[in-house]
């Protein structure tokens, strides 16, 4: 009788190097990304040359926005669960493919219902993208890089976002506003071959739910050529167990309450925040006397901002640790928001202070989302980050719509980024907090370790 050996899957993966398996792999996951960026600012870009074609004022156009993000809620939410359940990897191409036709759909739309409809539809499939990709970056990362890779591979969101601001600008004068969306579903549809050629499903996965050994080994040979892995003979475990219970209600068990709380209320109000940059400054810009070019531009420093802070941040984390990058992080969002608000901004000292409220927004959130990476055990990855996005994109419903009332009521530049600047003072004393919390609690030792380092 043939002895079984026993190999920890965890082990492998983190005793194993960057090598070109991986890279390719991280820059799928990071193309995914790019998408969800390119998704979440691209109403922001398209708005003033869709107020103009339809000859409606910026505030009409909330609801097409909010469709949309009501979408990315429930993804986020519910397929965050669905992929812990059912695997990561049908998820992420089942969400890309209706993604990617809805988008193309958004072309077609020749009015705000029938556009809110659409973006629904797009924002329910994108919802479910973030938090799998995500999960799946941190389980295939070797420990020593783990958050680094998850902050840079994560950066393709802020990436899209940004590049989505050049093609507008380019794109719109000459071809018009559908032909955005045209590229936004074109670029997704061409990737579901090699997703679904090459994209691997979580390891993890494999082994506490469908205990798939000849999968596995595969997946593991290429991650770690270096491993003596035999099919036949090598059992395969994983160092958490498979779970009972609800998904959702487990992110507040174990110790899990206080953390699981200043989690979710550091995302809802950055998000508050992204998403009322994202959809609202080129228009703000544009209706402040400026060009509507000079909007979109803005918009797009914000985003060059989060890039480029982003792979900074990913250099220092190991030095720093989450706790002291995330508090410098929405420090100087509040500073840059509040600055937006200053009437008298050149165009160059605009674009200047757009960019660093980008390196606190969009540099703090792939922060923030590779902390709920490591909080949570395999089987709560992908409930934990998409429940967390889930509860911040009900802050992407409320920074639009609060901007847009308070539009609607004439309220100055200045009012509207002085208000956005409350919620960056609040989640830079809420990111404080989980100094005490990640201390003091018994459990997420990983999470605090990483907080402490």
């Amino acid at each position: 009788m043939t002895s079984q050996t026993e190999i920890n899957i965890s082990d492998v993966v983190d005793e194993g190097k960057l090598n070109v398996f991986l890279v390719c792999v991280f820059i799928l996951f990071g193309l995914f990304l790019v998408m969800d960026g390119f998704d979440v600012q691209v109403m922001g870009y398209v708005a003033p040359a869709l107020t103009t074609a339809w000859n409606i004022d910026t505030p009409t156009l909330l609801p097409a926005i909010n469709a949309g993000l009501v979408g990315l809620f429930l993804g986020s939410m519910l397929f965050g669960m669905v992929g812990d359940r059912l695997g990561r990897r049908r998820v992420l191409i089942s969400a890309t493919a209706a993604f990617s036709v809805f988008t193309l759909l958004c072309a077609t739309a020749d009015s705000v219902q029938s556009l809110a409809i659409i973006r629904f539809f797009a924002g329910l499939g994108l919802g479910a993208i973030l938090p799998n990709a995500t999960a799946l970056v941190g389980e295939f990362s070797p420990r020593r890089i783990r958050v680094a890779t998850m902050m840079i591979v994560t950066n393709g969101f802020t990436i899209g976002a940004m590049l989505g601001g050049f093609l507008a600008s380019w794109l719109i004068p000459r071809e018009g506003w559908q032909a955005v969306f045209l590229v936004g579903g074109m670029v997704p549809l061409l990737l579901l071959v090699p997703m679904y050629l090459w994209l691997p499903e979580s390891l993890q996965f494999l082994a506490l739910r469908r205990n798939d050994g000849r999968e596995i080994a595969k997946w593991l040979k290429s991650i770690n050529p270096a491993a003596a892995i035999d099919p036949a003979t090598t059992r395969f475990v994983v160092r958490e167990e498979r779970a009972l219970g609800v998904p959702l209600f487990r992110l507040f068990t174990d110790g899990r309450a206080a953390g699981t709380t200043l989690i979710w209320l550091a995302n809802f109000l950055n998000i508050v925040n992204a998403y009322f940059v994202a959809s609202w400054l080129p228009a703000i810009v544009r209706d402040s006397g400026m060009s509507a070019t000079t909007g979109v531009l803005a918009g797009t420093a914000v985003q060059a901002g989060g890039a480029i802070g982003t792979l900074f941040i990913a250099y220092i984390f190991r030095r720093i640790g989450f706790i002291p990058i995330l508090t410098v992080c929405f420090a100087i969002e509040a500073a840059g928001l509040a600055l937006l608000g200053q009437p008298s901004l050149t165009a160059s000292i605009l674009f200047l202070v757009a960019f660093l409220t980008g390196v606190g927004i969009f540099g703090g959130q792939p922060t923030l989302n590779s902390l709920s990476a490591i909080y949570y055990p395999t089987d709560l990855r992908s409930t934990g980050i998409g429940a967390a996005l889930g509860v911040g994109r009900v802050g992407s419903l409320v920074g639009p719509t609060a901007a847009a009332v308070m539009m609607s009521q004439q309220w100055s530049r200045a009012d509207l980024f002085h208000a956005a600047a409350v919620p960056a003072v609040i989640a830079t004393l809420s990111v404080l907090a989980m100094t005490f919390v990640m201390t003091t609690t018994s459990t997420a030792q990983g999470a605090g370790a990483a907080v402490r380092r």
